[in-house]
């Protein structure tokens, strides 16, 4: 997906399934990229390495939204882990991103610890900017895997061989793409309201005949 883009200097973000040494060696050594990769359950090793740090010697910096029906408190902490001999290729600082999110309708509160790694130096991330970039990920994590899950109940999905899942992420993409093109800002409803004439709406969408 990446080959026809010039990608010199360019900061590629992605979730914790592209948290990959092949997909960081290709992207510092052969696209001169950089990357912040989120580790979770995946990079078992890697995740118990990142949560044994000494975060505790780092100063917390916070950050405070209200939106989207609940109140949201994260924190943030940045490591220079050049010497702390991390299992993964060209990493040079690590974050740990701690959100406090507080529904303001039932008042429940939720807790989520989320580690991060990046071959950006200090000098050309400052936490300020590791943040933006974690913040601008989470965005399209909402506005589309999010999205993927409740709307089409991806998680759900029984498609597991092949490139079926690769396929079906295309086609759900697709779908939620033309619907914003046409004005629906609302997938799901949306989605009703193209049901309602399954023969003819949905290729109306498209243009086609």
């Amino acid at each position: 997906m990446l080959a026809p883009f010039d990608l010199t200097g360019v900061t590629v973000t992605a979730d914790a399934m592209h948290t990959q040494r092949d997909h960081a060696r290709h992207l510092v050594e052969d696209r001169q990229a950089h990357f912040p990769l989120l580790v979770k359950g995946n990079q078992p090793r890697l995740h118990a390495a990142l949560r044994a740090l000494p975060w505790q010697r780092v100063r917390a910096r916070y950050n405070r939204e209200l939106g989207h029906g609940r109140r949201e408190t994260r924190s943030l902490r940045v490591l220079t882990v050049t010497d702390l001999h991390l299992d993964f290729p060209h990493v040079v600082q690590a974050a740990k991103i701690l959100r406090h999110r507080t529904d303001a309708r039932t008042g429940k509160v939720s807790r989520q610890t989320v580690y991060a790694i990046t071959d950006l130096t200090a000098l050309q991330a400052s936490p300020q900017k590791l943040a933006r970039l974690a913040r601008s990920h989470w965005t399209t994590e909402n506005r589309l895997h999010f999205v993927r899950d409740t709307a089409f109940a991806e998680d759900a999905s029984k498609i597991r061989t092949g490139h079926g899942p690769e396929n079906m992420a295309t086609l759900r993409n697709l779908a939620i793409d033309t619907q914003r093109a046409s004005g629906h800002k609302g997938i799901a409803a949306g989605l009703r309201e193209v049901s309602s004439a399954p023969h003819d709406r949905p290729l109306d969408l498209l243009n086609l005949p």
